[in-house]
């Protein structure tokens, strides 16, 4: 695809890779491993015009045999396929994302960190002391895969150490 200066990449993940769910813990790992093939692909294509995102769908398919869905409303993989269709479109803009689609509703999941706390050291007490500081999701920061998530991540941290260091 690199070669050729274009393709599309559609990895299938899960909800279960990203939240998790009980007694599933191996498909919980390959789902979620498959974010991280997804984001490295991403990389490695973007500079050649190759896009690598994840679908995370949930449809009344064969998985869903022997569940009561019929208080549920219509969440057929019809409902699925045109986000898919979209990601391994030419015209798809994007690349490094996770869109979900569900009974109707397409949406982008994301990674987040809290913006945290600075200290130049630390203590376990400290780290019980700040947890709600730590914790507190009120300003998200989001560090895109594509172009460079990674060093946003690193560079973002860095500069709250000098700015204490300096402040």
């Amino acid at each position: 695809m690199c070669a050729a200066g274009y393709g599309r990449i559609v990895l299938t993940s899960s909800i279960g890779g990203l939240y998790g769910n009980h007694g599933v813990a191996n498909y919980a790992v390959a789902k979620a491993g498959l974010i991280g093939l997804s984001n490295v692909a991403a990389l490695e294509g973007a500079a050649s015009g190759v896009r690598c995102n994840i679908i995370v769908p949930a449809a009344d398919t064969r998985m869903a045999e022997g569940i009561d869905t019929s208080a549920y409303p219509p969440w057929g993989p019809e409902l699925v396929a045109p986000a898919v269709g979209w990601l391994a479109h030419e015209s798809c803009s994007v690349s490094g994302e996770m869109l979900i689609a569900i009974a109707g509703r397409v949406a982008r999941a994301v990674l987040a960190e809290t913006p945290g706390v600075y200290r130049p050291s630390w203590s376990i007490e400290q780290v019980g002391a700040d947890l709600a500081k730590i914790r507190d999701v009120s300003a998200p920061v989001i560090f895109p895969v594509v172009p460079d998530g990674h060093v946003d991540h690193i560079r973002y941290s860095f500069a709250m150490a000098e700015g204490a260091q300096h402040g």
